[in-house]
């Protein structure tokens, strides 16, 4: 293709001041943390800070034994832990409205192709990310409570503390909802030309191992918990194979289409 015939760039005239950047990430930055605080006052009336608590604890609670129940060692926990809860919960409602800002700013910088991939994604690892917690919470911390109340001495009375088990469901709720991103990563990886296809294909041994140790070094030391987060991440790489041609084919850019279509012998 000749200088002359060279498509314009279609971001041509779309540079903004620095200045004016700054301020767009500021009043969207504004309008995710109203979102925040509205779902949080939202969720501070119902169910509320307590009725939220309970039901985080809920899977735990159901195999402790009979009697036994969580604690509080610090004065504010009571308070403060289902503050924290609400907060988490808060976000993770606010989280299209976050994700909308966020996508918003960088929109403008996008080739129409790249905008083509770039909405499905927030929506996609939006979804993925909230399966990826919902999963450990109706799966993998009942079926671990389980595990460990059974192989607990019967001498040994079980009465968690409210605060130490709510960063240990909070990481694992991070854990599995970023581990529910693999499709993600592998399309953005593809898609940005890091690897190729083939080549993650070839990886798959791999990515199987490093999933097991994974699985290994951050969840607990029970069966249920490691293979609930091994088995999971190895069914979602083959997922985002095949999502990762899908994509590459729909959100090509137009001068590589234009390419693709010359390069195409003729019948």
């Amino acid at each position: 293709m000749s200088g002359d015939d060279k498509q314009p760039d279609e971001l041509d005239g779309s540079e903004a001041p620095f200045v004016s950047h700054l301020v767009e990430l500021r009043d969207r930055m504004i309008r995710a943390l109203i979102a925040v605080g509205i779902a949080f006052a939202a969720l501070a009336v119902w169910p509320g800070p307590s009725g939220l608590y309970d039901l985080l604890a809920a899977p735990l609670v159901a195999h402790l034994p009979k009697g036994a129940t969580l604690i509080a060692t610090n004065v504010i926990s009571p308070i403060l832990v289902p503050l924290k809860i609400t907060l988490m919960a808060a976000f993770m409602v606010a989280l299209p409205v976050v994700l909308h800002q966020v996508w918003a700013f960088v929109a403008p910088g996008l080739y129409s192709h790249e905008k083509k991939l770039m909405l499905p994604l927030v929506v996609t690892s939006t979804l993925l990310f909230v399966i990826g917690v919902a999963f450990c919470y109706f799966l993998v911390i009942p079926g671990m409570s389980q595990f460990i109340q059974a192989f607990a001495p019967a001498s040994i009375t079980a009465a968690p503390d409210i605060e130490q088990y709510f960063g240990f469901v909070l990481t694992l709720f991070l854990v599995f909802g970023i581990a529910f991103e693999v499709p993600v990563a592998v399309i953005v990886l593809v898609r940005v030309g890091v690897v190729t296809i083939e080549q993650l294909k070839k990886m798959r041994g791999y990515f199987i191992v490093g999933s097991f140790v994974v699985a290994a070094v951050v969840t607990p030391p029970d069966v249920i918990s490691q293979l609930a987060l091994a088995i999971p991440m190895c069914i979602l790489y083959e997922i985002g194979l095949i999502a990762a041609r899908v994509f590459l084919k729909t959100t090509r850019a137009p001068d590589a289409q234009a390419d693709a279509a010359e390069d195409k012998p003729a019948p």
